[in-house]
């Protein structure tokens, strides 16, 4: 069985000057972050739910993505650069 190596190339990041913008107080700069982590924060926040009627059904829980939203926004403030 051939297993795949897990890389970081895979995968889109995000630039340094908009990492730098968004600690600057960036707005746009923010939303850029939260734009690439958003389907993270949603996966994150599936609830699984009851109808009346008893059936399962899975939703995002929109409390939860928002706090999820503010805590990232939060750490995205007081992070600290070191060179």
């Amino acid at each position: 069985m051939k297993t795949e190596k897990k890389s970081v190339s895979n995968k889109k990041l995000i630039p340094l000057w908009v990492i730098e913008r968004a600690l600057e107080g960036d707005i746009q700069a923010i939303n850029k972050i939260l734009k690439h982590y958003e389907g993270y924060i949603a996966k994150l926040s599936v609830r699984k739910m009851y109808d009346e009627y008893g059936c399962v059904h899975y939703c995002v829980d929109e409390t939860l993505r928002r706090r999820l939203e503010t805590k990232l926004i939060k750490t995205i403030i007081g992070f600290k650069i070191v060179r």
